[in-house]
């Protein structure tokens, strides 16, 4: 190939990566988005008491094993 050869083909190139760039612009055209993020307010230390009346030291324990009455059915819900 030529001198003129190589540089005729690298015009060329350059003009159709243009035209293709021009065209798929008019094509596929970016959508407007807008996102709007929720505020989060920021995490802190400080950690506030519970209600004295629900927690205390003569509350239900929740853990413990509680049994009313004296049942002998060691299954009840057979």
């Amino acid at each position: 190939m030529k001198q003129k050869d190589i540089a005729l083909i690298v015009v060329i190139i350059i003009v159709s990566v243009m035209v293709s760039l021009f065209v798929s612009k008019l094509i596929f055209k970016p959508a407007a988005h807008e996102q709007q993020a929720t505020v989060v307010q920021p995490i802190s230390n400080q950690f506030e008491q519970p209600n004295p009346a629900y927690f205390n030291s003569s509350s239900i324990d929740p853990t413990k094993v509680i049994t009313i009455g004296k049942s002998a059915n060691p299954n009840p819900f057979n």
